[in-house]
């Protein structure tokens, strides 16, 4: 099939690539004159395990290529808009000014018959909201959110764990005439996940875009859960990790996303359940997600808190002191940095008087262009020499499985070690002679 992909940042990116992979034709279209000649020569202008490969073997087969030219998704059948929805300036909630403008682009070159894939995150209401202007020109409006970590984007494309779509419905709630016919299209588009068995769920607009924040929410919620449970360890003398494992057992939990640490970061968690709770608020309905102002400040706490520890390990101070700080992106297998606590971390001891060392294998640069003030270094090693202390903020292999303790110890000049997302063996780093600070461990 031919499709068109509005929007090629990290999302856009990624699909427009992965569709390709399976073997339809694919116009991608930005504003970027930077992006779209790296995309274009078939190279990702992130890092994202896999996707160069996609890209260059997309290019070369002709089914693939970007352009800043809307007129060139004329003739597609399927339109997928995903564009970002930020947060907006002035609040918390998203702002909807990318997404109102791919639409407004779209209804010039729409035919009759065309389909418009919403996959940005929105609030809930907004396709709704958008249906009469699609339908004003022939097209069907459907929202098919996405459901991609970063580090598996490609993975979770291709291969997704499950297929979400919203389509226009009646009263009853069945889906109407079109809607059917773009269920059954986009069955096509997605056929090989389809055929593995991959659960493919039909709904209202409503419901898939609530779907999206709904899973972002209890995901961050999770994780704030344990982080406020490490809290409570810290002052008892309990051993959060141990108490994840534990609760963890409990099938009606389950222990991923129960790893204390100096909290979440990244482009959509953070800002997601901000405009959840600033869309809940617009519909009369704030007291039913009041929990997430809680889970957000829990959040940025634990980067208060991390640097809290590195201070208490200095002796009160870190002033003229010399920190090494492992990893920039907000998570592994990411360059990321955007609201990273890494790097807010990093941040925060340059600007207490400490001489901040960063490294990362991959948000180098986009750490420089954020925080230009700290000293980038892509050697691990290098990075170690003379540290006064060690502090470990993105849980890169290169970290957590690839650093013996005894090496570090020869390149550092004190054995103090702050683990600030509790991946290391403590033991392991005590009996090397390190001073092993975890968060919310004894």
């Amino acid at each position: 099939m031919k499709l068109s992909v509005i929007g090629c940042g990290y999302l856009g990116a990624v699909h427009a690539a992965a569709m390709a992979s399976i073997g339809h034709e694919v116009v991608g279209i930005d504003v970027d004159p930077d992006k779209l000649e790296a995309l274009s020569r078939g190279e990702a202008p992130f890092f994202e395990p896999d996707l160069q490969r996609l890209l260059a073997d997309g290019v070369a087969s002709g089914r693939l290529r970007f352009t800043h030219d809307l007129e060139e998704a004329r003739g597609a059948k399927f339109h997928f808009v995903a564009v970002g929805t930020p947060q907006r300036k002035d609040g918390s909630a998203a702002d909807l000014t990318y997404v109102n403008a791919a639409i407004d682009g779209l209804l010039s070159i729409l035919s009759d018959g065309d389909i418009v894939v919403g996959k940005s995150t929105t609030p809930v209401g907004t396709a709704q909201e958008l249906t009469p202007r699609v339908e004003s020109v022939g097209g069907t409006l459907v929202w098919n959110p996405e459901f991609l970590r970063e580090g598996w984007a490609v993975k979770d494309t291709i291969e997704p764990d499950r297929i979400v779509v919203g389509v226009p419905s009646r009263a009853d709630g069945e889906p109407t005439a079109a809607g059917h016919l773009a269920v059954a299209s986009l069955r096509e588009v997605y056929a090989p996940a389809v055929s593995t068995g991959t659960p493919f769920i039909v709904t209202d607009l409503a419901t898939a875009e609530l779907v999206k924040v709904a899973a972002n929410a209890f995901l961050a919620t999770k994780i704030s859960f344990i982080n406020a449970m490490s809290e409570i360890a810290e002052v008892t003398g309990a051993d959060v990790t141990t108490l994840a494992d534990a609760i963890g057992h409990d099938t009606r939990i389950g222990r991923r996303f129960l790893g204390a640490g100096i909290g979440f970061g990244g482009g959509c968690l953070p800002k997601d359940i901000r405009a959840f709770a600033a869309r809940a608020e617009e519909l009369g309905r704030g007291e039913a997600v009041g929990f997430l102002r809680e889970v957000d400040e829990i959040n940025m706490r634990r980067r208060d808190r991390a640097v809290a520890i590195v201070e208490e390990a200095l002796g009160g101070s870190v002033f003229e002191k010399q920190i090494t700080v492992l990893g920039a992106a907000f998570k592994p297998h990411s360059d990321d940095v955007r609201d990273s606590p890494a790097l807010d971390v990093a941040t925060r001891l340059h600007g207490l008087g400490a001489k901040v060392k960063v490294t990362d294998p991959a948000a180098i640069e986009n750490a420089r262009r954020v925080s230009p003030q700290l000293t980038y270094v892509a050697d691990r090693d290098e990075a170690l020499e003379g540290a006064d202390l060690v502090l470990l903020v993105t849980e890169w292999d290169e970290y957590r499985r690839e650093m013996h303790p005894l090496q570090v110890a020869d390149l550092v000049s004190a054995s103090i070690i702050v683990d600030g997302r509790n991946c290391l063996d403590a033991r392991e780093w005590r009996d090397a002679g390190f001073v092993y600070y975890g968060m919310g461990r004894p």
